[in-house]
């Protein structure tokens, strides 16, 4: 604390406030530092429609995995019905023998997203690195 004398009658406290600012500058850079890590969303990949007037290549259907949610609870992979119980198995047998580990998960529109989050980590345990999401739209070529 400073004190002033001077013409005036009395002493007249002041506050020395530059320890203050210092302290004030050191808490601020500390915490412009230590940033906590940010909570990572989901990655999203989306199937871009093929140009009108052209036939999709069998090829890239081939390769092309889509999971269905249902909105009666049934699952279907690629148009061939599954049960969540076989999900992760089948999976497993599908992706085994490929390079590229992409698939799509694709719910109906009344679906929970509960029941899209089971099949999405269903699809993570069957050691898939890539889960988009598609929708309608995106399928219609919308």
């Amino acid at each position: 604390m400073g004190m002033t004398v001077g013409k005036s009658k009395g002493a007249l406290a002041e506050m020395n406030v530059v320890p203050l600012i210092d302290i004030l500058l050191v808490l601020l850079i500390i915490f412009m530092v230590i940033n906590p890590n940010k909570p990572k969303g989901l990655d999203a990949l989306v199937p871009q429609p093929a140009p009108p007037n052209t036939q999709p290549q069998q090829d890239i259907q081939n390769k092309l995995v889509v999971v269905q949610v249902l909105n009666n609870g049934q699952l279907k992979i690629n148009q061939e019905d599954s049960s969540w119980d076989t999900l992760e198995a089948r999976l497993t047998e599908i992706f085994k023998i490929r390079a590229e580990r992409v698939a799509f998960i694709k719910g109906d529109d009344n679906v929970k997203f509960e029941q899209v989050a089971r099949a999405i980590d269903i699809m993570h345990s069957a050691n898939i690195d890539h889960v988009g999401l598609m929708t309608t739209k995106v399928e219609a070529g919308q």
